[in-house]
Order: structure tokens, then C-alpha cells, then sequence
């Protein structure tokens, strides 16, 4: 059965398994055993990846993993941005398994290395992997521990939803974050460490090194269900606002019913102000936040160990933040409601601030504070370079900023804005498709004075 105040004793307890210099010193370890090749190449070269001239897109020749196309978005016919964006509609696993030893939950964690990692190894899930992995498209073997997600029993799970990623790459692009409870003892072996919720997120203050998928799924501990059970966990313990739910409901609904945005897949290679430069890379003639390369990849370890494939590389970093304030002793947060070229369903609720690099964005009391803040490094609680998803992605790393202002500061707030108690954003958490991925990463980061 789930037990939330054994993940809260993991949160707060100090009964390690392994120490964090420890943790710290088996990655520098998998780092230096790893051997790794990783470099650019052209389209032609990538095989088994080619464009594909009738349906006007990029693919693998057994139509697996994802493809490219490009997207038109208009307004009353008017174009207004066009761009490469990925198609992957099956859904994978982002899973973690916990065993709980003396009332405190033990994460399970993997030394993992995704080609587009700058770092090679990040900490991962216990289980990170396409539908066209575990079904073994690839002609490797099956993952690790995949058997523990395939049968888990509903008694056994602490989260099971299906949550968004990156909507300006990728077109609806979801995947399944699970957390079950497993009774087995598990041998770690070379590259699974048992760790502390508190652990991790230490590690999340190393630049690098928890990755974009690890923080997806620990955002979604479901603190808000269990509230009553909940001791000495000052900021969960109070019930949701509803009138947030229903400010941020009504916003989103008057979005989706009312909005004159529509978006069209096209042929990518009909995109006007894109083309293939000298080196073979996909690039806009314009300042754009990412381009695709392709990867010839060589790395031990995997269920493949060579292969080739087509990324995104971004162009610069990006920068989220998040404001936060308290109010009667309680946490509040200031997010943003934010539609995306690729959003599942059109709109979904974002950092406060949320700017990808080389993209001009209207300024207005939120963001000018927040700059000015930042800059002069008042109220900053957290600033780190974190990486996005090294699957899809090359080298891609964001500035992830948590930033606490005074509780009379920006009361009276611009169109779209809400202030969100922790266990109001965390309620929503449970429902698909709420909060997106830069806002569940920055949550993640998140501990207070619990």
C-alpha cells in the first residue's frame, strides 16, 4: 500500500544508503569507464533516417520512434510562424521504482547517457523508454526492470499519469511518468543506485546532472491526495483553492473555445525560411531557438550501441522562472497560462517566466521584475543550468530559476497570470495536460522549509 509519509521521512530523513558523495563519485566513476563517440553528419548519412517525399517528412525506414514534418501556424488564414516540429504519438515510460525500509522511500535511479547529453552520464529513472524500445523496434534488448511497470498493481502505485513535454519541438508528444512501490530485493549492479527523495534533490542543485525526465516524474508525488495523512509538511498541508481552479479552467476554456490559432502540418521541406546549410544542419534564415542536426552515435552500454538519428539543437539557453511568494505561511506561485505550437490541448499552465533564447518578448511588470531581481541576485533561491531531453535534443541546457519576492508584491496582476497555492499546482499535477514540463521541472526543484 502507498505510504506518503514514508516519501515525506525521504524528503527529510537523513538515513542514506549510499552518501551524496557517494552518489557523486559513482557517476564521475560510469563517466570515466564510459566510452562514448558522438558526431555530426548529413542526412544522407544517417541511415536508416531519410526524407521521405510522399509524406513530406523525416523518418526511420520501419516508421518508428518519430518523425519530422514541418508546421504552419496561422491566424485567420495569415501565417505566422512556421517551424520543424516531431511527431511521436506512442507513449513511453518514465518510471521509478521505490522500496520503503524503515518508513523511508528509496528511489531507485539510473547512471543513464542520452546521445544529446552534454555530460554523457545524468541521473535518470529506473526505467526511461519508448513504446518502440520496449517493444524492441530497435532490434536490442528489453529494459531493465520493465516488468515491474507492465504489472504493476493499482495498490502498489504512488503516480501513474500521462504527462506533456517540450510543446515547441515536439506535437503532443506525452509520456507516462509511473512511481510503483516493490517489495523485491534488487541488486543495484553498476549503473542503479537506491536514493533518498531528499538526495535527489540535492542532486538537482549540480548543474546537469538530474535529468529532464527524473524531474517530470518526481514533480508528480501526489503530497496534495494525501493531505490529511501528511505530518510536518507545512505547505501541503491545506486544501486546494477553488477559486484558482476556477479562474485557471475558465482562462484555459475561453482559450480553446475562442482563439482564432490554427496549425497545419505541412511537407518540411516546404518550410520557406528553412534550409540546409554547408554542414548539413536544417536552419532558419531568421533567429530561431533550435535547429536539426543529425547524430551518428556510438555508445556502450545500451539496449543498441550504434545507431544514427536526427535532433534538435538549440541555438542558445533558454530561461524559466519561477516566482514565489509566502502568504499567511503558506507557499504561492506565479505561473502563466501558455499556448504552444505543439500543446496537446492548445494551452497549458507555465513558469512565470518561460523565454527561449534569440525569441523578442513583450515585457510587462512580471518579467521586468523578475529581470531586475535576477540581475541583481535579490531573492534568488535557485539558479541552475538543467538539460532537456538528451533523446530528442543535442547539448540542450536551460537557466531554471526560483525566485521569492515579498507577499505585497504583484497583487494586482497582467491578463493571464494566477497565483497558485503548492498544493493547488500539485492537485492539477494529477490531471493530464495541466502544468507543463518547464513548470513541473522548476516544481521539482522546489524543497521549502518542510
Amino acid at each position: 500500500m502507498v505510504n506518503i509519509q514514508s516519501i515525506i521521512n525521504s524528503w527529510n530523513n537523513e538515513k542514506y544508503i549510499h552518501t551524496l558523495s557517494d552518489i557523486l563519485e559513482w557517476v564521475k566513476l560510469r563517466n570515466r569507464q564510459l566510452r562514448v563517440d558522438i558526431k555530426k553528419t548529413t542526412l544522407s548519412k544517417c541511415f536508416p533516417w531519410h526524407y521521405d517525399e510522399n509524406s513530406g517528412c523525416i523518418k526511420n525506414e520501419q516508421g518508428a520512434f518519430f518523425k519530422i514534418y514541418g508546421i504552419n501556424q496561422s491566424i485567420n488564414g495569415e501565417l505566422i510562424s512556421q517551424q520543424p516540429i516531431m511527431l511521436q504519438n506512442e507513449i513511453g515510460y518514465l518510471g521509478i521504482l521505490v522500496k520503503i525500509v524503515d518508513d523511508v522511500a528509496y528511489f531507485l535511479m539510473q547512471a543513464k547517457i542520452e546521445p544529446g547529453n552534454i555530460n554523457k552520464i545524468q541521473i535518470s529513472p529506473t526505467l526511461q523508454a519508448t513504446k518502440s524500445n520496449f517493444t524492441q523496434k530497435h532490434g536490442g534488448g528489453k529494459p531493465a526492470y520493465l516488468k515491474y511497470f507492465l504489472n504493476a498493481k493499482p495498490e502498489n502505485i504512488i503516480v501513474d499519469q500521462i504527462q506533456s513535454e517540450q510543446s515547441s519541438r515536439f506535437l503532443g508528444k506525452r509520456n507516462r511518468n509511473v512511481i510503483v512501490i516493490t517489495d523485491d530485493d534488487i541488486d543495484e549492479g553498476d549503473n542503479f543506485r537506491w536514493m533518498t527523495l531528499g538526495q535527489i534533490k540535492k542532486l538537482m542543485r549540480y548543474d546537469n546532472l538530474i535529468n529532464m525526465d527524473t524531474r517530470t516524474v518526481i514533480s508528480c508525488l501526489p503530497f496534495s491526495l494525501y493531505s490529511n495523512d501528511i505530518k510536518s509538511i507545512k505547505s501541503q498541508n491545506e486544501l486546494p483553492s477553488i477559486n484558482s481552479y476556477v479562474k485557471i479552467f475558465n482562462y484555459f476554456n475561453d482559450y480553446k473555445m475562442h482563439n482564432d490559432i490554427t496549425s497545419e502540418i505541412v511537407s518540411l521541406n516546404s518550410l520557406k525560411k528553412w534550409h540546409y546549410n554547408d554542414k548539413g544542419e536544417f536552419v532558419c534564415e531568421n533567429n530561431y531557438p533550435f535547429k536539426m542536426v543529425f547524430c551518428d552515435i556510438s555508445i556502450e552500454g545500451r539496449e543498441v550501441r550504434h545507431w544514427c538519428q536526427p535532433c534538435f539543437e538549440a541555438e542558445g539557453i533558454a530561461t524559466f522562472g519561477l516566482i514565489f511568494k509566502k502568504v499567511n505561511g503558506l507557499y504561492n506561485f506565479l505561473v502563466k497560462a501558455k499556448p504552444e505550437i505543439g500543446c496537446f490541448d492548445k494551452i497549458e499552465l507555465a513558469p512565470t517566466v518561460q523565454i527561449e533564447y534569440g525569441i523578442e518578448f513583450d515585457t510587462d511588470i512580471v518579467t521586468e521584475l523578475f529581470f531586475d531581481r535576477y540581475k541583481k541576485n535579490i531573492g534568488v533561491n535557485t539558479n541552475v543550468l538543467l538539460s532537456e531531453e538528451g533523446g530528442r535534443f543535442y547539448h540542450e541546457q536551460n537557466r531554471n530559476i526560483l525566485l521569492e519576492i515579498k507577499e505585497s508584491e504583484l497583487i494586482d496582476l497582467p491578463d493571464g497570470y494566477f497565483w497558485c497555492t503548492y498544493t493547488t499546482l500539485n492537485m492539477l499535477c494529477q490531471v493530464n495536460n495541466v502544468l507543463n514540463i518547464q513548470l513541473r521541472n522548476l516544481l521539482s526543484l522546489f524543497e521549502g522549509d518542510f
